[in-house]
């Protein structure tokens, strides 16, 4: 009887560590935002609807890497460009603060 008790204390405190251990950990990493596409961009910031985005209408950190990534140097991002643009390293996008 005594044996039977303390196991099911073991189960049921080993239970409850296993179940507040989970809350603190990272969920899925599919759960972490993804950076916008091009097409978000666009409606989000192309305020002439040109299909293009200038220095003058992008915000945030494209504004920062603008002429890394307008490879032409027309003074435009096409959907072209963004695409072939480096991508930012883990953990070297800025949070939004």
């Amino acid at each position: 009887m005594k044996n039977n008790m303390i196991k099911a204390v073991l189960v049921f405190g080993m239970t409850l560590f296993m179940s507040f251990n989970s809350f603190g950990q990272p969920g899925n990493r599919g759960d972490r935002k993804k950076p916008p596409t091009f097409k978000q961009l666009l409606k989000d910031m192309d305020a002439n609807e040109d299909g293009k985005l200038s220095k003058e209408e992008v915000k945030g950190p494209l504004k920062e890497v603008f002429a890394k990534v307008d490879t032409d140097e027309d003074g435009f991002i096409t959907e072209k460009e963004f695409e072939k643009a480096p991508k930012p390293k883990k953990g070297e996008r800025k949070e939004k603060g």
